[in-house]
């Protein structure tokens, strides 16, 4: 079976387990398969991508709770929000895989390498959860990262601008700012949660310096300004607003231009 079928069997997976597993798996297989010009059918009715357990609960972004990170109750509910971002990201990086034709081979190797990174990052936390009495889905979450998936399926432009260089890149401003949090709390679980984090970091780096570099080869590809149509892009698909503080020295690493983080500041 060649690598775009798999990645969209992958996504269709509603068991967390088998979808990390899936997700490793092709990322191990990935060299010897081939990959097929045209998107593997998908479902009919677009609402069942992706498979996804019955637990979590999804609710609104507004009606999430939130706890500080100083009690364990409230760690837990965090840790759990960041394990459903990470599960979400799962399902991006498959998606960016089985969806878009067209796109060199490197395109699609660097997006199995993210989804098996992101299960990666996703079994590091529910091993944590599970450490401290909790498990994925015992807490409400929201799904903000997979409507915007929805809304750029017919626009892989978009989608490398939207998903990996801006909601994605959100982590990079906002890890250091938990991390600091955990680490004040002092507790051994919330120091464990701290150090995970700074895998995830690290990686993140990498994700979303894949979304630039295809975004802008996109760019080039089709004779677009790069820095000007983004805030096109954001403004027509209504991409949420970005907020400081910015992590400069992350999105630096990750290829944002100075031109873009000064844009950051002005939006």
């Amino acid at each position: 079976m060649e690598l775009r079928h798999r990645a969209l069997q992958a996504l269709r997976l509603a068991d967390p387990e088998k979808k990390v597993a899936a997700a490793l798996e092709i990322h191990a297989l990935a060299a010897t398969l081939s990959i097929a010009d045209s998107t593997p059918e998908g479902p009919s009715d677009p609402a069942e991508l992706p498979g996804r357990p019955d637990r979590p609960e999804l609710l609104a972004h507004t009606a999430v709770a939130r706890r500080s990170p100083a009690t364990p109750g409230g760690r837990a509910i965090l840790i759990h929000a960041i394990a459903h971002i990470e599960f979400n990201a799962i399902n991006l990086a498959l998606d960016a895989v089985w969806r878009f034709d067209g796109m060199p081979r490197a395109y699609y190797l660097d997006w199995v390498r993210v989804a098996a990174e992101e299960a990666t990052h996703f079994q590091l936390l529910r091993n944590h959860l599970r450490a401290q009495g909790h498990d994925y889905g015992d807490f409400p979450a929201h799904q903000g990262l997979w409507t915007m998936c929805e809304k750029t399926r017919h626009d892989i432009v978009a989608r490398m601008a939207l998903v990996p260089r801006t909601l994605e890149a959100r982590g990079l401003d906002a890890t250091p700012q938990i991390q600091a949090k955990l680490r004040n709390a002092g507790a051994p679980d919330a120091v464990a949660a701290a150090a995970i984090l700074d895998t995830i970091l690290h990686d993140e780096v990498g994700h979303v310096a894949i979304g630039n570099h295809w975004y802008r080869w996109l760019c080039e590809r089709e004779g677009i300004d790069p820095e000007a149509h983004y805030g096109l892009l954001v403004r027509q698909y209504e991409a949420p607003r970005l907020k400081p503080p910015f992590n400069d020295a992350a999105r630096r690493r990750a290829g944002f231009t100075e031109t873009e983080l000064r844009w950051l500041q002005q939006v």
